[in-house]
């Protein structure tokens, strides 16, 4: 199978798996003078269409996110935690690359695929002992070319990338979207987003384990308890065999179709229903979330594990029902939008054995930037490693640095946009005009500061241009050269 790959794919892959026998030799050799499981634990926990302001750590005051909150101020908040993108494939895939997603063609959502020659972080972790975990939407390729599935399997046979060919050693994953309550339901058409399905019927997407093999037990009532059952038991295995574990779980909620359980709606019920739905089903993944911190303080190994929590885009915006659910706060825009409302999500980290005091960042950070921060926490240096986008957020956390080193660029449609630590620079229309904001004094994006500082929006005009050109040369395989 391997002979029948592309030439800059096979060089990368030989490439890999020289470093991966390199690293388990000296892991080997070095096993007598250090404890078998010297690691950190790492879980990446993404909610799907949560916006910056509907969790209490944000300032949300109505909606239950009592374990969240907990974890945000006992841990780190950053108060400018951006997506990648403004909908969901293209951040998922830069939370496993550190990469922006341009750069291998996932420009989308139902776009493109994790390519074969990508190093994703579930695959580098690997070569140093850790197991690896993926559940809950996926949505950065196809798991079946035999059989219709979700939004694209079975139909292109060119975006068939499961979690499990890309480092994931245990999966309970869905392609795309399910309800959020008996997730393989097709709900009732106030639901929305239900497709031509009829109420009552199968929704037409499934959890799959292994290539052919379909989950068809436990899958009744609220999505986010569903997945955190095959959570528990991967952490619980993992702390058996004695391995450190990467948990990459990413939840449904809130997207659509969003429902949730009669307890959930119960503590809403001062509301309409479509409310009682969207509110009830973040309280219901946050339940979840407390429910894992338990577990692993109960296992004793909380202190030594890194968990980040955030969402993947900003909340959906006016549907075609008329709902706005989801509150990006003050911030301009929404989902699919690059203005702040758009990718600007919540954002927290705990590691207890290492932060023990509460922190809050100004600073610009991204999903670009769990990639590099992790490798550099594990030390590990990958050789050939593709142009990154992401940085280590080591310095930042340690207080060695307080700024970014430097700007996010992104990339989505006609829009684009680089953010510097202080100023933001904006494009609808693909770089046929620019507006600049100064983002720490005006975060609304109200006020056009361009021909106050035309040096500021020059320099970033370049850097942008800079940048696109790098994300292009990447997407036409130059990286893997």
């Amino acid at each position: 199978m391997i002979w029948s790959m592309d030439f800059p794919t096979l060089l990368k892959k030989l490439s890999f798996i020289w470093f991966t026998i390199m690293l388990l030799i000296t892991a080997w050799s070095c096993n007598r003078e250090k404890p078998l499981n010297p690691y950190p634990n790492i879980i990446l926990v993404m909610a799907d269409d949560m916006g910056w302001g509907d969790a209490g750590f944000q300032g949300n005051d109505t909606i239950l996110t009592p374990n969240l909150d907990r974890l945000a101020g006992a841990g780190i908040r950053f108060n400018r935690f951006y997506a990648a993108a403004p909908v969901c494939s293209p951040t998922r895939g830069s939370c496993l690359t550190g990469r922006h997603p341009y750069r291998y063609g996932i420009y989308g959502a139902n776009v493109g695929k994790m390519k074969d020659a990508e190093i994703t972080l579930a695959e580098v972790v690997k070569t140093i002992g850790y197991r690896t975990g993926h559940f809950g939407k996926w949505h950065l390729g196809t798991f079946t070319n035999d059989e219709v599935d979700a939004n694209r399997g079975g139909r292109d046979p060119g975006v068939y990338a499961p979690p499990w060919e890309h480092g994931f050693d245990v999966c309970f994953s869905t392609e795309s979207k399910v309800p959020t309550y008996d997730p393989m339901v097709t709900p009732a058409p106030d639901a929305e987003d239900i497709g031509k399905r009829e109420p009552g019927t199968h929704f037409g997407t499934y959890y799959w384990t292994n290539p052919g093999e379909k989950v068809t037990d436990n899958l009744e009532g609220d999505d986010s308890r569903i997945i955190m059952d095959r959570v528990i038991p991967f952490v619980q295995s993992s702390i058996e065999k004695n391995q450190p574990f990467l948990s990459v779980i990413w939840f449904h909620t809130p997207h659509l179709p969003v429902i949730a359980g009669q307890k959930y709606k119960d503590l809403y019920s001062q509301y309409d229903k479509d409310i009682q739905h969207f509110y009830g089903c973040i309280t219901a993944m946050d339940e979840q979330i407390g429910r894992l911190v338990k577990e692993m303080k109960d296992l004793g190994i909380l202190d030594n594990t890194i968990i980040f929590f955030t969402s993947d885009n900003g909340p959906e915006g006016i549907s075609r029902m008329g709902r706005k659910q989801g509150s990006a706060k003050r911030l301009r825009g929404r989902k699919r939008s690059l203005y702040e409302g758009g990718i600007r999500v919540p954002g927290l980290m705990i590691w207890p054995e290492k932060f023990q005091e509460p922190l809050v960042i100004n600073s610009p950070v991204s999903t670009s930037d769990y990639y590099p921060t992790i490798l550099d926490i594990l030390n590990i240096q990958i050789p050939g490693q593709p142009l990154l986008d992401g940085i280590s957020l080591l310095p930042l956390l340690n207080g060695d640095r307080m700024v970014r080193s430097f700007p996010i660029g992104f990339q989505s449609g006609a829009q684009m946009a680089m953010i510097d630590n202080k100023y933001k620079l904006y494009s609808s229309d693909n770089g046929e005009s620019f507006a600049l904001y100064d983002i720490d004094n005006d975060p609304e994006e109200s006020k056009d500061v361009s021909l106050d500082f035309p040096e500021i929006k020059d320099t970033l005009i370049n850097q942008l241009n800079i940048w696109i050109n790098s994300c292009k040369q990447s997407n036409e395989g130059y990286d893997y050269q």
